[in-house]
């Protein structure tokens, strides 16, 4: 699979559609004593609305939780320094990153 710019705008907007990071995983156990897993949508003074993950079987495991909340996090960030490498890697060589693939000699 190729990062190409047509998904990584596709990313782009699947983030923006979302309620703004950061989101957190708050695992019960873990994160707080009593009450249901959920992630935490915004900061503690700016809080959208909590998200509950379940699956067929009940509710989501911590590393899904945690997955997800990253996901939304990191994204635009991940986004913004591939972006960055490859406008780097076009002026430096003028050729677009990743390519060519075979460079031995």
């Amino acid at each position: 699979m190729e990062l190409s710019d047509e998904l990584l705008d596709r990313l782009a907007d699947l983030s923006q559609r979302c309620d703004p990071p950061p989101w957190k995983a708050m695992v019960e156990g873990r994160d707080h004593e009593s009450g249901d897993s959920f992630i935490q949508v915004g900061e503690d003074r700016d809080r959208g609305e909590d998200i509950y993950v379940t699956r067929d079987s009940g509710p989501a495991d911590d590393s899904f939780l945690d997955l997800i909340a990253a996901a939304r996090t990191y994204l635009p960030l991940l986004i913004e320094e591939i972006r960055a490498c490859r406008s780097g890697a076009d002026k430096e060589s003028g050729m677009p990153l990743g390519g060519p693939t075979d460079l031995r000699p």
